[in-house]
């Protein structure tokens, strides 16, 4: 049996004009990640990320500590499959619908765009966000006009990743995967063999630098744990 340890990229800057970089924060909790696994002897066989910078900083981090601890830590590949869901641009095509047809929805947005305290904006858009991909997951609005991929296109795409990834390990392998929520989301679901829903409900619960392990073989994955951060001190446990 081989293990996949599901990593979380670390804290990004949410609310800033790059949201795809790791904050100060971020870069501490990846560090955790590395040491959390150093401490305990874990030997990492194989990594892999998306193609996204707060992933592959994620897996950099790591990587480091376990340079520093003078252990090997194996070449990173990269594959697009495992990037997250396009959310900034499903939010400017799909929201606006939303908000002629729900006066709930459309009196959050507008919470949003007054809100001046960073809790009161990320309380707002989770809101949004949540409906958005509802609406997506849930094919309620054709998003290919707009060039975006259908919920299930972007979800067998991580799944094709993921299916190539694991065939690709030796039976004993440990394999790190430093992604995002929405895959993590995905693939935890597709373990559980659950309802489509349940990848992007997942999603929300998914903190940063967290790790989520799957065993597996040919003929079988099984969740081991979910979400787990007792490797990350209680102030450094963040969702966005």
């Amino acid at each position: 049996m081989s293990k996949l340890y599901l990593v979380r990229h670390g804290q990004a800057s949410f609310l800033s004009d790059d949201y795809d970089r790791l904050s100060d924060q971020g870069i501490a909790q990846a560090k955790q990640v590395g040491d959390h696994w150093v401490a305990r002897g874990t030997t990492i066989t194989a990594a892999a990320c998306g193609t996204l910078k707060r992933q592959r900083d994620t897996a950099a981090a790591v990587a480091d500590v376990f340079s520093a601890a003078g252990q090997d830590f194996p070449p990173l590949s990269v594959d697009a499959g495992f990037n997250e869901y396009p959310a900034d641009e499903l939010m400017a095509h799909i929201l606006p619908l939303l908000r002629r047809e729900d006066a709930r929805i459309d009196a959050d947005a507008k919470a949003f765009e007054t809100a001046e305290k960073p809790s009161d904006k990320y309380r707002y858009v989770h809101r949004l966000l949540e409906a958005v991909m509802a609406a997506w997951v849930e094919d309620r609005i054709d998003v290919a006009d707009a060039g975006l991929p259908p919920w299930r296109t972007f979800s067998g795409g991580v799944r094709q990743a993921l299916r190539s990834l694991l065939a690709e390990a030796s039976s004993g392998s440990a394999v790190a995967l430093f992604t995002s929520g929405g895959p993590i989301g995905i693939a935890v679901q597709t373990v559980l063999e659950a309802p489509e829903i349940k990848a992007a409900e997942l999603n929300w619960r998914v903190h940063n630098a967290s790790i989520s392990e799957i065993t597996f073989s040919r003929r079988r994955l099984s969740l081991d744990t979910f979400n787990t951060v007792e490797h990350l001190p209680v102030d450094m446990r963040t969702y966005r």
